[in-house]
């Protein structure tokens, strides 16, 4: 930083340079009136900080290295904004990799820490952004990282433990199918996600133990492979809907592909949930103003982001991390997308 600037705020303040530095510089070290009192003057003064200088004083760059696999995905956005914010308060600037699911962007973004151009990663993916090459090699250090809902096998990390922030999708599955059983469905078809994903995987168990442990069977006919897009729920409901034994119910993983499914029940004149019940998972901004609304899973997007800040910038402090998985409470809200199963 300026050694100029900062005494010229804090003559302006009234206050010691000390405070405009650490109040500027480590954030969460000040109280929030503090913080917000000189963030304020710096950005009417038009105060710019000399992060190089500070990045060569600190070794660190207080940049984080967010990847993505698509930065458009309203459930991400959620998670975006909240850690955006998060790094803010704690005077960190946040660089979006959105790599499109593209393997080679991954490990692109994931060397500018190798490289020293941030200090730390938060991965949306269930792959690690490294190469298997610079893993086995001895001289690998894993940087500071932290998996957004997506978890990461040690052994994939090479032994590391990849701490996580999630909410438990097994339960949350399982209780999303019991609120269908409990209506009397007991045909209940499944849209997943990508089945290497460990998210679908989970919740597909999920589903999977609701049905065995109400004496239902598992119907493998009745699980429809797909991804968490509209695409994917509009073209496998309209495969659905030509299957000999119809489904009463339809769970779609994720939010933008039970409004995809919404969509094409709509488009083929079914009454939904007269006709076919159907829920999502995220509870994402449009599920309530859907016609009907969507009976969803919701996640505390914005705890998510905050944790994953908060977890990831210990770790780049050198702090012992004594929970490497962090899960969050979720909540099944019921609207208007399920009734009871329709008499056949």
């Amino acid at each position: 930083m300026s050694d100029i600037g900062i005494k010229q705020l804090a003559k302006n303040l009234g206050i010691s340079t000390a405070s405009v530095s650490r109040a500027l510089s480590n954030p969460d070290r000040v109280s929030t009136a503090m913080r917000k009192r000189v963030q304020t003057a710096a950005k009417l003064a038009g105060y710019r900080p000399n992060k190089m200088g500070a990045s060569l004083r600190t070794s660190k760059t207080r940049n984080i290295i967010v990847i993505i696999p698509d930065i458009s995905d309203t459930f991400n956005s959620g998670v975006i904004r909240s850690l955006e914010r998060t790094a803010a308060n704690r005077g960190y600037s946040v660089l979006f990799g959105d790599t499109q699911g593209i393997r080679e962007l991954e490990i692109t973004y994931g060397d500018m820490v190798q490289t020293r151009q941030a200090d730390g990663i938060i991965c949306f993916s269930h792959r690690l952004p490294f190469t298997d090459e610079d893993m086995a090699s001895d001289s690998f250090k894993m940087p500071p990282l932290v998996n957004s809902c997506e978890y990461i096998d040690a052994a994939q990390a090479g032994g590391h433990i990849v701490p996580l922030v999630t909410i438990d999708n097994v339960k949350a599955s399982r209780e999303l199918t019991q609120h269908l059983i409990d209506l009397g469905h007991i045909d209940i078809a499944v849209i997943t996600g990508d089945i290497s994903s460990p998210s679908t995987t989970q919740r597909l168990q999920g589903y999977q133990q609701a049905m065995l442990s109400s004496g239902l069977p598992v119907q493998q006919q009745l699980i429809y492979e797909g991804t968490y897009t509209l695409e994917a729920g509009s073209t496998i409901t309209k495969e659905i809907l030509l299957a000999k034994k119809r489904p009463t119910a339809i769970f779609c993983m994720c939010d933008e592909t039970a409004l995809g499914c919404l969509y094409a029940l709509k488009e083929h004149n079914f009454s939904i949930p007269n006709d076919i019940s159907v829920v999502g998972f995220d509870d994402i901004k449009f599920a309530q103003y859907f016609s009907p609304a969507l009976t969803t899973i919701a996640q505390p997007v914005a705890e998510i982001g905050q944790q994953c800040v908060e977890v990831l910038i210990d770790i780049i402090d050198g702090k012992e991390i004594k929970k490497p998985m962090v899960v969050l409470p979720h909540r099944l809200v019921i609207r208007d997308s399920t009734g009871p199963r329709p008499d056949r």
